[in-house]
C-alpha cells in the first residue's frame, strides 16, 4: 500500500500532455464510457530518458519509438491526429516542464466517448497523451547485477493472426499480466512465453536472448514485438562485440542449455537470467557477455559513446 500511495502521489505532482495541452494529472480525465478502456483498442510506447554525461539528458532512441507507435496505429487503423514532429517535440517539452533529469516516458493513443461503445464504430474519436514519471530498474537494481529467476509461463503468445503481433497495443498486454501474475505468485521474477506452436517468444514485456558456443540467438520478428531495445543490442553485440547474432526459433530446452539468457526491453534494459524453471542457467549467475552488453548499453544511452550520438535526443 505504501508502494502506491507513493506512486500515486509522484503522479499527482506531475503533468502530462494531453490532446495537445499541458494538463496537470489531475485534470488529465477520461471519460468512463471510452471506447478504449471497454474494447482494449489503442497504442502507446515505452521510452526512456537518461541523464547524459554533460549533465544534460536525453531520450533514447526517440524517432524510432515514435516511428513504432506510428506503424502500430497503422496497424490498428487508427489515424494519430498529430505529426510525427509534434509528438516527438510533445515529449521533449514535456519533460523540461516536469523538470526531470531521468524519467520513463508513456506516449499512448486511444479511443474516446465521442465515437460511442459497440464492437463496430465508424469514425473513431482519437486521443492522445504523453504521461513521464520517474522509473528505475524495473526488475530492481539487484536483477541487473545478478540476474533474475525466470518460469515459462502456461500462457501462450496469441498466435500471428489472432493479434498483429508488429503493433504494440493496448489490449494485447492482457496476455502478459495473466502470465506475470501467474509467475510471481509462484515465486519467480519474470515469466517467458512460448507461441502458440510451442517456441519460444518472449517475456512478459522483454525480448529474449540466448548466448551459447560463440552464437548469440533471438527469435525471429515474425513471432515478437521488433523491440527497440532489441534491435540496439542486435546491432551492439554485431558491431561492437564481434557476435554472429541468429534471428531463428529457439526451443524451450535450448533455454535450459544456454551459457547465458537475457532480456531486453525499454524498461528492463538488459537484464541477464540465472535460472529458469528451477534449473540454472551457466554459472547460476549474471554471465560475462550479459554484463559487457550492458555496460556498453548505458554508456551509449547516457552519451559516453559518441559512435551512437545518433540514437540520443538531447532535451
Amino acid at each position: 500500500m505504501g508502494n502506491m500511495t507513493k506512486r500515486n502521489e509522484l503522479f499527482a505532482r506531475s503533468k502530462v500532455w494531453m490532446d495537445g495541452k499541458f494538463l496537470d494529472y489531475k485534470d488529465a480525465n477520461i471519460p468512463v464510457n471510452s471506447h478504449s478502456l471497454h474494447y482494449g483498442l489503442g497504442a502507446f510506447e515505452g521510452i526512456r530518458c537518461y541523464r547524459a554525461d554533460s549533465g544534460g539528458s536525453a531520450v533514447f532512441r526517440l524517432d524510432e519509438h515514435i516511428d513504432r507507435l506510428y506503424n502500430s496505429c497503422h496497424i490498428l487503423q487508427i489515424h494519430i491526429p498529430y505529426t510525427k514532429k509534434e509528438m516527438i517535440n510533445a515529449v521533449k517539452e514535456l519533460i523540461k516542464v516536469n523538470g526531470f533529469k531521468e524519467c520513463y516516458i508513456r506516449p499512448i493513443v486511444f479511443i474516446g466517448d465521442r465515437s460511442g461503445l459497440g464492437i463496430f464504430i465508424k469514425d473513431y474519436d482519437v486521443r492522445v497523451a504523453v504521461s513521464v514519471w520517474k522509473w528505475g530498474a524495473y526488475l530492481g537494481k539487484e536483477a541487473l547485477k545478478t540476474g533474475i529467476k525466470a518460469k515459462v509461463s502456461s500462457y501462450a503468445r496469441f498466435h500471428v493472426n489472432t493479434f498483429m503481433g508488429m503493433s504494440k497495443s493496448t489490449g494485447q498486454y492482457i496476455n502478459s499480466v495473466l502470465a506475470k501474475k501467474e509467475v510471481v505468485n509462484a515465486g519467480y521474477d519474470e515469466a517467458i512465453m512460448l507461441d502458440t506452436s510451442g517456441f519460444v517468444c518472449e517475456a512478459s514485456g522483454e525480448n529474449v536472448f540466448i548466448y551459447s558456443g560463440g552464437i548469440v540467438k533471438t527469435p525471429p520478428l515474425s513471432s515478437v514485438l521488433p523491440g527497440i531495445t532489441r534491435d540496439s543490442v542486435i546491432k551492439i553485440l554485431v558491431d561492437d562485440m564481434g557476435f554472429q547474432v541468429k534471428e531463428e526459433r529457439i526451443t524451450r530446452d535450448e533455454l535450459y542449455i544456454a551459457d547465458e539468457l537475457f532480456l531486453t526491453g525499454t524498461a528492463a534494459e538488459v537484464t541477464p537470467v540465472r535460472e529458469i524453471d528451477d534449473r540454472k542457467i551457466g554459472i547460476g549467475k549474471a554471465g560475462k557477455v550479459a554484463l559487457e552488453l550492458q555496460d556498453k548499453f548505458f554508456k551509449i544511452v547516457k552519451g559516453e559513446n559518441k559512435k551512437y550520438k545518433k540514437w540520443l535526443t538531447y532535451v
